[in-house]
């Protein structure tokens, strides 16, 4: 990987990653089984979509190839922003899809999203609360749209606003891991949001901090640089309940489109299965941070 300047977050991120190392436990192995269950469905992998958004100039009408590459593979799909057509269309091709809205300064643009993606039939829907600010220690804007930060009271509207679990999306620290369970939330998604800040500490060194707080209540999610199966495995193993693979999936949804998407996913799950195997994990819930060790 290219090396990137001093304080950026995505480098931080990797070097964690490598840093941390494995045990291999042969005895009494089996082939290890990867099926996922969240919100009472069941999927073959842990590995989902990120939440993305705009791909058109990654492929044709990106966002829904993309979508269609997780259903054919048995995984989650998200979604990020976009315009309401676009989500109709992804709901469209079957994919399990959980929907992320922005911090809107205008709650009642949130409002309406939340409501259109339910009406989309949405597995679950949330917000990344970390885009409320841009590098100025201002409001953020985002595509012509005022962004704001959200109080807990706010969170808690959202939830109380839809029958579907709401995810919040770039929860960094137990503080706010913390309130998003006192708000009722689903589910969290740990994450900087792919660098939003430099010296961000990696998801996966706060993660177990996380762990702690959330204490096996909620789904905790982790992204930010997941570009292995070797990369799910250490999250699953810190605590997180499932991973999301954005950027990995670039290059090949822009060369082979939903087939290349599927395939990607396919790949990283039989890595994420080739490790388990030789660590002793049979199935998602055998795998844990006993196995973990820091160089």
């Amino acid at each position: 990987m290219e090396e990137k300047p001093q304080g950026n977050s995505d480098q931080i991120t990797r070097d964690y990653f490598d840093s941390l190392l494995l045990e291999m436990r042969h005895l009494d192995g089996v082939i290890p089984d990867t099926a996922f269950k969240l919100y009472g469905e069941t999927f073959t992998t842990p590995i989902m979509m990120a939440a993305l958004s705009h791909l058109n100039n990654i492929h044709d009408n990106g966002m829904v190839e993309m979508a269609k590459g997780a259903a054919l593979a048995g995984a989650v799909n998200w979604a990020g922003m976009g315009e309401k057509e676009e989500l109709e269309e992804i709901t469209a091709t079957g994919a399990r899809t959980i929907k992320i809205i922005k911090p809107y300064a205008d709650n009642d643009i949130v409002f309406d999203r939340i409501a259109h993606a339910q009406k989309c039939g949405v597995m679950a829907v949330g917000m990344d609360i970390d885009h409320a600010f841009n590098d100025k220690g201002e409001y953020d804007k985002v595509l012509g749209y005022d962004m704001a930060p959200k109080s807990m009271e706010e969170i808690r509207s959202f939830v109380e606003a839809t029958s579907l679990p709401f995810v919040v999306k770039g929860v960094l620290s137990s503080q706010d891991a913390y309130k998003c369970l006192k708000a009722g939330v689903k589910g969290i998604v740990v994450s900087h949001h792919h660098g939003i800040m430099d010296y961000a500490v990696p998801p996966l060194r706060v993660l177990p901090e996380i762990v702690k707080v959330i204490d096996g209540q909620i789904p905790i999610f982790v992204d930010c640089g997941i570009i292995s199966g070797m990369d799910a495995f250490k999250a699953l193993a810190l605590g997180a309940t499932a991973v999301s693979a954005g950027r990995v999936i670039m290059k090949p949804l822009g060369e082979r489109g939903a087939q290349g998407v599927r395939e990607q996913i396919l790949q990283m799950n039989a890595e994420l299965k080739g490790v388990m195997a030789r660590t002793g994990c049979a199935d998602l819930s055998q795998i844990d941070s006993s196995v973990i060790w820091h160089k």
